[in-house]
């Protein structure tokens, strides 16, 4: 017998800059999410806004326009730019202290494909501490918000609707019914060998809401960040793009710099094409690829998390170049959903890296990712509090959700690496037919636990993603098809087949 608990106020599942905005913006929520509290603690890139007098809203929106490979949304886009000053007051409001100048002004950063300086940042690099730091105490100050320490693993249904959670405690299942239930759980970097996310970021919420028969999007999309110390650790150290945009450069190993033969703005060229030419640097056998960073005066201080790192592998930045490799890093695909977070099915909302709404396209815009989580997990918020709608009927939720056990095995190892190899940065038809056969193999192995599952479901639906567009645009390359099509100027939307259901009892 399932144990179930009928809650009285929205679930948000995940709890990182989306999750907690969107519980912050409720009379009373319940956060589901795991021991570590999601992963925007590990970002060290900042929050983009038009903050200063020569800056816009409307040129930040052509900067995030014009990286996205033709297939940002503009009406999206703008909501996100024009939000983008009130959410960090707000976070400002809230005890968020970001670095500041001599002057006590707000300092602003540029990064890759930013035509001006207009990116925040706290002690240098370690932006996403801050936020989570000031989020977790508002919630902390109130008794608005409360928080359960469990895994989700499956959305409950009656009907076409979706009533709650299956939720894990160890081996132990418990169903968890909400009148709205917001999937605020992250990306799915874990599904590649090579990438910058924590454990457990394998793209739960995104699998999940596919088995619920919610509608995905733009799922070929993965952003690989170009500069990862590339020293044999998972997950890779990132080493932030502010490093370059305060002047550090990419060399060979012998010195010479590389990125002008690649794009005229050079290192601080859009993130998909510099990614591509480190992975040139070695697929080419053209002497790989080092950051130089030892122009950057006062680097420790600057940036103490990247020297933290570089340190634990006896490198010095000032001293030293850093090997550096490309990362699986964001996804810009996920589930459909509007500019209020609403999916294609009713009672479930998606918010944040979970979500795929249209505001990055093909390619983000560098350090647009916490800014989305802040301006649209407060529109999300203001929804579902008018869309309340208490549990009702038979509450029904695939089967293996009670069966499987959690941790996958060796497999998984194996079908991170398949995704790298053939599904990565340079993709081309027979490698992802090859991909897709290779993990049909791994099938019944993978799909005895939880995570293989997931990982399994979701990086098939890359691959037929991957497959379908036959062109290169933003953060998906085919060798096969190197330019953009016009006729294929559009998002990738797929609906798949709600999983078999059982009923919970």
């Amino acid at each position: 017998m399932t144990e179930i608990t009928r809650l009285d106020a929205p679930l948000v599942v995940g709890a990182g800059v989306a999750g907690l905005t969107v519980a912050l913006g409720l009379p009373q929520a319940y956060v589901l999410t795991t021991q570590d509290m999601g992963s925007t603690w590990w970002a060290q890139g900042g929050i983009a806004v038009a903050w200063s007098p020569d800056d816009s809203p409307r040129q930040h929106a052509d900067d995030t326009l014009s990286v996205s490979g033709g297939l940002g949304v503009e009406r999206v886009v703008d909501l996100l730019t024009h939000g983008g000053p009130a959410a960090v007051e707000n976070l400002i409001a809230i005890g968020a202290q970001f670095d500041r100048d001599e002057d006590g002004g707000l300092m602003l950063a540029r990064e890759g494909g930013h035509r001006t300086r207009r990116v925040l940042h706290a002690d240098g690099d370690a932006t996403g501490a801050e936020v989570m730091r000031a989020l977790i105490a508002a919630v902390e100050a109130g008794d608005r918000v409360t928080v359960i320490q469990r895994r989700a693993i499956d959305l409950v249904m009656a009907g076409d609707r979706v009533i709650g959670v299956v939720t894990s405690e160890g081996k132990k299942r418990e169903v968890l019914l909400a009148p709205a239930v917001v999937l605020a759980t992250g990306g799915a970097g874990r599904i590649y060998s090579q990438t910058t996310n924590p454990a457990g970021v394998t793209g739960d919420g995104i699998a999940m809401a596919g088995r619920a028969g919610a509608r995905l999007a733009d799922l070929e999309f993965v952003q690989f960040h170009p500069t990862a110390l590339h020293v044999g650790k998972d997950p890779m150290p990132l080493l932030t793009e502010a490093l370059r945009g305060e002047g550090a450069i990419l060399v060979d190993a012998h010195g010479r710099r590389f990125m002008p033969q690649y794009h005229p703005m050079a290192e601080l060229a859009p993130r998909d094409i510099v990614a591509r030419a480190i992975f040139w640097q070695y697929d080419r056998g053209l002497g790989g690829a080092y950051l130089d960073a030892r122009s950057i005066v006062d680097f420790a201080d600057r940036f103490p998390t990247v020297n933290a790192h570089a340190h634990s592998v006896e490198l010095d930045p000032s001293e030293h170049l850093l090997p550096v490799s490309p990362a699986a890093h964001y996804y810009m695909g996920g589930i459909d959903a509007d500019s209020n977070g609403r999916t294609s099915v009713p009672g479930l909302w998606a918010v944040g890296e979970a979500s795929s709404t249209g505001v990055h396209g093909a390619n983000r815009l560098a350090s647009n990712s916490l800014l989305e989580g802040l301006v649209f997990g407060a529109r999300t918020s203001a929804d579902v509090a008018t869309s309340l709608v208490a549990p009702d009927g038979e509450p029904f939720a695939p089967k293996e959700a009670f069966d499987l056990p959690l941790v996958a095995g060796p497999a998984l190892e194996d079908l991170r690496q398949i995704m790298w190899d053939r599904v990565g940065l340079v993709r081309t038809g027979p490698g992802l037919w090859e991909a897709r056969s290779h993990l049909l193999e791994l099938d019944s192995v993978l799909r005895r636990t939880i995570a293989g599952r997931v990982a399994l479901e979701l990086s098939l639906m890359v691959i037929l993603a991957a497959l379908r567009r036959s062109e290169s645009r933003g953060g998906h390359y085919r060798a096969d098809y190197p330019e953009p099509d016009p006729m294929q100027e559009h998002r990738t939307l797929i609906d798949p087949t709600r999983a078999q259901m059982t009923a919970v009892s």
